[in-house]
C-alpha cells in the first residue's frame, strides 16, 4: 500500500476501535466524530492528503525501495545531504499546516522508526530474532504508511526510588511473564500524545535505567497495534471544547490528546519484541541508532515553523491597532525574528555538516541540533509573554462568534474596530493569539515545549558532561603561559 490519504486514516483508526477513556466513559462509536478528536483526526487527515497534492508530491512521498510504489517521505532513509534537505522540506510543509501547532505530528516518529530500522543490527546485540524483527517492523510501517503514537515515561509515583522498589512493583509497565504467544506486559506508561488516534503505539525506554538485575524487567521495546487486547489510553480533559473555528482557532483543530497507557497482561507478539529485558540495549538504542539526531531534526524543522506562525501573528497585531511604529513593540518583535533566524541557522549547519553514519545513514550534525533543543524551550516561553504583553486587555475584549450573529453586533462593529479593518476580523486575530497564549490549549503548548525532550536541567547536564571542552581549556592555558613568557623576555 502507498501513501495513505486522509479518508484512509480515518477509516483504519475508527474500524480498530482502541479502547480510550475520557471523562469516565469509555469512546463508543467512531472515535474520529468524538468530540474530543474530531478536530485533530481531521486536521491530520489533511496532512495525509497534502502527499497526494500534486504539486507537492515529488517532496512529500518518494520510489519504495522494495514496492517501488510512492511511500511518505518521512520515512526515508537519507542517503545524501539532497536527501535531509528534501525531508526537511517535506516536514516543514506539514509544519506550516498546522502552525506547528501539533507536536507529534506522524514525522516525527517516522523519522525515529526509520532510524531504529536503519540500524537494526544494534538490536542483534541480544538475539539476531530481534534485529530482523525491527528490520521487517520498519518496511512494514514505510509500506502501510502507519500512524504511531509512542509512550516513554513510567508513573512518577515516588521518584526517590527506582519502580522496582514501589510497594507493587507493576505500577510502572514491566515484563510479567513469557508465553509461547509472547512477553505479557503489566503496568503503566506516560504519556501517549494522540494516544489511541494512531495505527499503533511504539513502547521505547526514554531515560537510563540503572545496570541492576531488578531494573531488567523494565527494559524492553516494542510495537503494537492500539486495539491489542488489554491496552487501554485514559485521556487527560479535552482543550477542544466544540467551539468553532473562530472561537478556539487551534484547539478546536490541533488538541492532541495526551493519555496514560495502561498494560493490562497485554501480550506482545515476538515477532514485536525488539529488546527484552537488557538494560544495557534499551540504554544504548535512542543514541547508538541516531534516533535522537534525526527526531531532534524533525523537531527543530517543526520548531521553526512554529516560529513563524508566531511572528506572523505578532506582527499582524502591530499593524492591526497601528503599534508597529513603537520601539519597544520593534523590540519585542526582533526577538522573536532573531530566534528565527538562529533556529534556521542551526538546521542548516546541522545538514551541512552531515556525514553517514555506521548505518549508511546520511545524519545531520548533532551538536548545533542538540544546541537547537535547549535553546527553543527557554524561548517558546517569552513568545507567549511578548504575544501577552502586545494584546493586553485586547486579549480579554473577544466576544464570541455568536456575538456577531446577534442583535449587538453593531455595539461590535464600532467599539472593536481596529486601524485597518472591521471588528470581526480584529476579533478572530485576537482570538488567535488567545489561543497561543491564553487559553487551555496554548498554555498546554508551553508546557509541552518546555518539557519536550525531558527535565531541561537534566538534559543540561548531558550537555555539559558530556561536551568535549578540553580544547578550549588548553588554549586559554597557552594563552596564560604565552602572557607569562613574554614578561619575563621583557
Amino acid at each position: 500500500m502507498p501513501a495513505k490519504t486522509g479518508e484512509q486514516y480515518i477509516e483504519r483508526v475508527d474500524h480498530a476501535q482502541a479502547n480510550i477513556w475520557i471523562d469516565g466513559k469509555r469512546v463508543e462509536g467512531k472515535i474520529s466524530e468524538h468530540p474530543a478528536f474530531k478536530g485533530v483526526m481531521k486536521t491530520q487527515a489533511e496532512l495525509y492528503d497534502l502527499q497526494h497534492d500534486p504539486d507537492k508530491k515529488d517532496y512529500m512521498t518518494y520510489e519504495s525501495p522494495t514496492t517501488r510504489e510512492r511511500v511518505g517521505t518521512s520515512f526515508i532513509q537519507p542517503k545524501t545531504q539532497e536527501d535531509l534537505v528534501t525531508r526537511r522540506k517535506m516536514m516543514q510543509e506539514w509544519a506550516k499546516y498546522n502552525g506547528g501547532m501539533m507536536g507529534r505530528s506522524p514525522d516525527y516518529i517516522n523519522v525515529g522508526m526509520m532510524a531504529y530500522g536503519s540500524a537494526a543490527e544494534m538490536f542483534g546485540k541480544q538475539d539476531s530474532i530481534y534485529a530482523e524483527n525491527m528490520t521487517n517492523y520498519y518496511e512494514y510501517c514505510r509500506e502501510n504508511d502507519l500512524s504511531l503514537t509512542h509512550t516513554l515515561i513510567q508513573p512518577q509515583v515516588n521518584r526517590g526510588v527506582n519502580s522496582a522498589q514501589l510497594p507493587d512493583p507493576f505500577i510502572a509497565a514491566r515484563i510479567k511473564e513469557k508465553t509461547s504467544e509472547g512477553v505479557v506486559i503489566k503496568g503503566a506508561r506516560l504519556l501517549a500524545t494522540q494516544g489511541g488516534i494512531t495505527d499503533e503505539i511504539m513502547v521505547f525506554p526514554s531515560t537510563l535505567l540503572k545496570q541492576s538485575a531488578e531494573e531488567n524487567p523494565y527494559a524492553f521495546a516494542f510495537s503494537i497495534p492500539n486495539n491489542t487486547p488489554g491496552l487501554k489510553f485514559i485521556c487527560r480533559e479535552s482543550f477542544d471544547y466544540g467551539k468553532s473555528h473562530f472561537d478556539h482557532p487551534l484547539g478546536s483543530r490541533f488538541e492532541e490528546m495526551d493519555t496514560i497507557v495502561v498494560f493490562d497482561d497485554v501480550v506482545v507478539p515476538w515477532n514485536r519484541v525488539f529488546a527484552l529485558g537488557d538494560v544495557n540495549v534499551c540504554n544504548q538504542a535512542y543514541n547508538e541508532s541516531n534516533a535522537v539526531v534525526h527526531m531532534t531534526h524533525q523537531v527543530v524543522s517543526k520548531n521553526i515553523a512554529k516560529t513563524e506562525f508566531v511572528l506572523g501573528i505578532l506582527q499582524l497585531m502591530a499593524e492591526t491597532i497601528n503599534i508597529g511604529q513603537y520601539q519597544h513593540i520593534q523590540e519585542k518583535i526582533s526577538e522573536v525574528i532573531i530566534a528565527l533566524e538562529t533556529m534556521k541557522a542551526y538546521v542548516v549547519a546541522a545538514e551541512a555538516n552531515a556525514k553517514v553514519d555506521r548505518w549508511g545513514t546520511m545524519t545531520p550534525d548533532f551538536a548545533p541540533l542538540n544546541a537547537a533543543r535547549h535553546y527553543f524551550p527557554k524561548i517558546y516561553p517569552r513568545f507567549t509573554e511578548i504575544m501577552q504583553l502586545m494584546g493586553a486587555s485586547g486579549l480579554m475584549a473577544i466576544p464570541s462568534e455568536s456575538d456577531f450573529h446577534s442583535e449587538i453586533r453593531p455595539d461590535l462593529d464600532k467599539y472593536l474596530q481596529s486601524a485597518t479593518g472591521d471588528a470581526y476580523d480584529r476579533v478572530k486575530l485576537y482570538r488567535l493569539a488567545w489561543d497561543v497564549c491564553i487559553s487551555s490549549f496554548g498554555t498546554r503548548q508551553t508546557l509541552y515545549e518546555r518539557f519536550f525532550f525531558g527535565d531541561p536541567i537534566r538534559m543540561a547536564s548531558t550537555l555539559y558532561n558530556g561536551y568535549d571542552k578540553q580544547e578550549y581549556v588548553d588554549r586559554v592555558k597557552e594563552f596564560l603561559n604565552r602572557s607569562e613568557a613574554l614578561v619575563k623576555n621583557n
